[in-house]
């Protein structure tokens, strides 16, 4: 199971089997200090809209407000996108990924995916 903390001045830390990662959307991590930029790491996933959810959305849109339903499953979504990012940088044997940045797409009529993507780097211990 994966931990998801706040650590190094809002970077943020994800933790699986005793292991931990810094990804931060800034370029540095303040503090230290980046030794050497690994290459670019990638995570995503596609989500595909539940008929019960739809229901609810199409309730929604008559009456207005937010579609818990969507925003838990594209939250969901983001942290599965964040750790296969993470994983995909421990592969490449990163210590950090920064400048990481989100993006989204219909992939077809309901189901979207969620990318993240940025920098592996190692920093000097």
């Amino acid at each position: 199971m994966f931990v998801k903390g706040g650590d190094l001045l809002s970077n943020e830390l994800l933790c699986f089997q005793g292991s931990c990662m810094i990804y931060s959307t800034t370029e540095s991590i303040p503090g230290k200090e980046i030794e050497e930029i690994v290459g670019v790491v990638t995570g995503n996933v596609v989500q595909a809209k539940h008929i019960g959810r739809d229901i609810m959305a199409g309730l929604k849109s008559i009456i207005g407000g937010e579609i818990r339903g969507y925003t838990e499953m594209l939250t969901d979504a983001r942290d599965i996108a964040i750790q296969r990012l993470i994983e995909n940088a421990e592969e490449k044997g990163a210590d950090a990924v920064v400048g990481i940045r989100f993006t989204t797409s219909a992939i077809m009529d309901g189901s979207s995916e969620i990318m993240v993507f940025g920098t592996a780097v190692k920093l000097k211990a």
